[in-house]
């Protein structure tokens, strides 16, 4: 799995959601460790407590957070907590 699928599979698991996935350090490519980080940004947040937008992520993941995903490093935050 790769950068891109990760942002689409959270773009497209929350609603309204902006997605930035990079890789936080060099793959090792005799282990595949798959470490990612993101950067949610939705108003479906609102509300929400960090464990609850955090869960949203894992949830439009899905099957790929045991499966494709090794560790998923991650900041959530609504649109106004993004500009504050």
């Amino acid at each position: 799995m790769d950068t891109d699928e990760v942002e689409r599979r959270i773009e497209a698991g929350i609603h309204d959601a902006d997605a930035s996935v990079t890789l936080p350090r060099v793959p090792d490519e005799n282990h595949e460790d798959a470490h990612f980080a993101a950067v949610v940004v939705s108003p479906a947040f609102e509300g929400k407590s960090l464990v609850e937008q955090h869960q949203m992520v894992y949830d439009a993941l899905g099957d790929a957070m045991t499966d494709d995903i090794h560790a998923l490093e991650m900041k959530t935050y609504t649109p106004g907590e993004r500009e504050a």
